[in-house]
């Protein structure tokens, strides 16, 4: 649900990561970051039944995340605002630091030659 005076701003911003906190909300807001897309284009692109996309699309839209409009016989999507491809860009670039700072721990796991790394026979060998 949007904001509205008088509602606690933590709950109106887990309720927008509410509506974002699934894998085919995520497709598609990806998707329309590109350009609009009709219902279809989003069913081809997501790889989702018009039902379950129909369902998916319907969260975003009453969370105030993505508008519709009617094109004859065709439902036009979008974002309602273009900071929500930013969103998704930061979103992306901190999993992708943590990655990186993930495997760095790794590497230094990997490489360390301690005692304990003498006697670990499930290590795999380099």
């Amino acid at each position: 649900m949007p904001f509205t005076p008088g509602r606690p701003l933590a709950e109106a911003k887990a309720d927008l990561f509410k509506a974002l906190a699934h894998p085919a909300r995520i497709r598609v807001l990806e998707l329309l970051a590109e350009r609009e897309r009709t219902i279809g284009e989003l069913a081809e692109g997501t790889g989702l039944e018009l039902s379950h996309l129909s369902q998916q699309v319907t969260v975003l839209r009453r969370a105030g995340i993505v508008t519709g409009r009617r094109a004859g016989n065709n439902v036009i999507c979008c974002l309602s605002d273009p900071q929500t491809a930013e969103l998704l860009a930061v979103a992306r670039r901190l999993l992708t630091a943590n990655l990186r700072q993930g495997q760095a721990l790794l590497d230094a796991l990997d490489g360390a030659q301690d005692a304990v790394a003498s006697i670990d026979t499930a290590r795999p060998e380099r």
